[in-house]
């Protein structure tokens, strides 16, 4: 998806609530500390490459070095290059100022949950992508579901707002500035 198609969706949803959650999403991938330390893993069936290519893009574009990724991939063969042969074990490790970020359109698998029950143990900030998986979304710190009937937004679509709100590189005026200050000081204004 090219940037006039993601700025069409925008468009599409921009009334939804959909382009806020997903930019929080985006966000909140940028708390890694370190290039490489944003960990990016799916299920055993799915490896969220996409996304995963998507990142490093926003990365390099953004001049954003914490959002470059790592693939952690469930069995990933011997001969790959260095940067495809990160397995499971990768997890282990995972700690503070890491963020580990979980793209499941499906259930995740027991064996995925407890890995990232590991690693949010050990200090690791937990995102999501998923198609509501209520055991995923209770390990996150931030998740969003994208149910697969029923919205306007696809799950494919979804990483592609994330990654894309990820590299967003703009300043906020004055106004915008403060008017998140007063936010964050009183509250989310709630109309009657």
């Amino acid at each position: 998806m090219d940037a006039a198609s993601v700025n069409l969706l925008r468009e599409v949803l921009a009334s939804t609530g959909w382009l806020e959650r997903t930019r929080e999403l985006g966000l909140a991938l940028r708390a890694t500390r370190s290039p490489g330390g944003l960990l990016v893993v799916g299920t055993p069936e799915e490896e969220p490459w996409h996304v995963t290519a998507h990142l490093a893009d926003e990365a390099r574009l953004s001049g954003l070095a914490q959002l470059s990724p790592t693939l952690v991939r469930w069995a990933p063969p011997p001969g790959a290059p260095a940067h495809l042969r990160v397995g499971m074990d990768r997890l282990r490790s995972a700690g503070r100022g890491e963020t580990l970020f979980v793209v499941a359109e499906q259930r995740a698998p027991v064996p995925l949950l407890e890995r990232v029950d590991d690693a949010r143990r050990t200090g690791a900030t937990i995102l999501a992508i998923d198609g509501g998986d209520p055991e995923l979304e209770a390990l996150a710190h931030d998740a969003i579901a994208v149910p697969a009937e029923g919205t306007a937004l696809s799950f494919d679509a979804a990483q592609h707002l994330v990654s894309s709100a990820a590299g967003e590189v703009r300043r906020l005026g004055l106004r915008e500035r403060l008017a998140r200050l007063a936010e964050r000081i009183t509250g989310p204004h709630v109309s009657d």
